[in-house]
Parts: C-alpha cells; sequence; structure tokens
C-alpha cells in the first residue's frame, strides 16, 4: 500500500492535478459524458479529503480551461450546473478546507461568481488544505494579463521597466502568494499541460498515470507522492552538489 510507503516529513506543500479522462470513463461505461463528469467532481471531493490527511498545503485542480468554452454549448451548460452544485460552503467546511479560485472570471455566470466569492471569505480562516481551482484559467491568458498589469504600471510612471525582476511577475500572476507546485499530476493517460501553469511548474516534477479521473483515489495520489519522494530535485546544480547539501 502507498499510503503506508508516503514519508510524511516530506509532503510536498502544492500539488497540481489535470483532472483528465472523465468523458473516456463515461463512455467505457456506456454513459454520456456528463456522468463522468458528476462522478468526476467527487473524486474531486475525495482527493481533498485525503489532501487534508496527508497534510499537502494547496491542491490546484484544472477545473476547466479558457479553451474549454469552445467545447459543444450543451457540455458547456452541464459543466457550469455541476460546478455550481459543488460550490457548496458545507464541503469546504466540513474538510476545514479554504477555497481559492484563479481564471478570467468575468466569463463565469453572475451567480458563479458571487458563489465562488461567499465560499472564499467564509472558508478563507480554515486551517487546511486550500483548493485552488482553476476556472475559465489558461497560462497564456494569465501571463498575458500579468503583463498588461506590469506595462500599465510602465506607463503611468510607477514602475521602471529595469527593475522587472522574476518576483515581480510572479506578483501579478493569479497565484500570488501561493507556493508553485513541487509535483504536478496528470490523470488519464495523455503527457502534456495543456496550457496550465507554465510559469508555476518550471522545476515541478511530473507524474503521468493511465487512471481515469473517476477513479483516481487516495491510493493513486499517495503513488504519486512516493514516486516524487524518490527523485532528486536539482534546480540546475549537478547530483553531487545536492548530495552535499543534504549532508
Amino acid at each position: 500500500m502507498y499510503i503506508e510507503q508516503v514519508d510524511r516529513t516530506r509532503i510536498p506543500r502544492h500539488i497540481a492535478i489535470i483532472m483528465d479522462g472523465n468523458g473516456r470513463w463515461a463512455k467505457a461505461q456506456g454513459r454520456e459524458r456528463t456522468y463522468g463528469h458528476q462522478a468526476g467532481a467527487q473524486t474531486a471531493h475525495e482527493i481533498l479529503k485525503a489532501a487534508g490527511r496527508l497534510g499537502i498545503d494547496y491542491v490546484t485542480l484544472y477545473t476547466f480551461s479558457t479553451e474549454n468554452w469552445n467545447r459543444p454549448a450543451a457540455e458547456i451548460k452541464a459543466l457550469m450546473s455541476l460546478l455550481m452544485d459543488n460550490l457548496v460552503e458545507k464541503l469546504f467546511m466540513d474538510y476545514e478546507a479554504r477555497l481559492r479560485v484563479i481564471g478570467d472570471r468575468s466569463r463565469l455566470a453572475p451567480e458563479i461568481q458571487q458563489a465562488i466569492l461567499d465560499i472564499e471569505e467564509k472558508t478563507k480562516n480554515n486551517k487546511k488544505t486550500c483548493m485552488v481551482m482553476a476556472l475559465s484559467y489558461s497560462s497564456k491568458w494569465e501571463l498575458t494579463k500579468a503583463t498588461q498589469d506590469i506595462a500599465r504600471l510602465v506607463k503611468e510612471g510607477r514602475l521602471n521597466p529595469d527593475d522587472i525582476t522574476e518576483q515581480t511577475i510572479a506578483q501579478h500572476l493569479d497565484t500570488a502568494g501561493i507556493p508553485d507546485p513541487e509535483l504536478m499530476i496528470r490523470t488519464g493517460g495523455e503527457e502534456r499541460i495543456s496550457n496550465f501553469l507554465l510559469w508555476q511548474c518550471a522545476y515541478s516534477e511530473f507524474y503521468f498515470t493511465k487512471t481515469y479521473w473517476p477513479d483516481f483515489d487516495e491510493e493513486e495520489l499517495c503513488h504519486a507522492i512516493c514516486e516524487y519522494q524518490h527523485r532528486q530535485r536539482r534546480f540546475g546544480k549537478t547530483g553531487e552538489q545536492v548530495e552535499e547539501e543534504q549532508k
């Protein structure tokens, strides 16, 4: 059991997850795609609960990308309805979790925007895992927006171009104040990151699994963490340098 093998002293603070495979999971069972999304929502609840038990500070879920707006209207409507059903304060309070949403909220329905604001406010003092939901999000959108914000500061004379640093850019991203993910997980068998946290995952470890998201559970999560814990994170240094620093 991977749950028993996890080193609780080396848990990643932040895990990002691309929740892929809902539609294919449903199709394999002869059901509609929306059935897979409903099952996937329940998996998200279980992973949030598991993250709290493991002591993971942040779990970022790629919930709905800017590209997903190009899906059939009926599927988008079903996804938004499912999202609204799961934006329930009790779910987060039961897990002592916080909610934070990143992405272009302006494209979401007003009632969804309000529900997000309400839950973010009501859960802000909870002590366990922060669930970061990437909604109407893509890295290219995020980096474009950050660039526009910084350009305005320069135009207004409030920022010298020569003073722009990596920190400046990070502070203008939607994830400002959140540590970069140490581990990125993608379910469903695909091996790409699909315009998700491109800046933040510059040095993340990647874990790809063929398991569809509705079947991803705490044991699978612990398998990914164990894989992460057996890797040497060098950040551009040699393995020998890292080993010397760890002595």
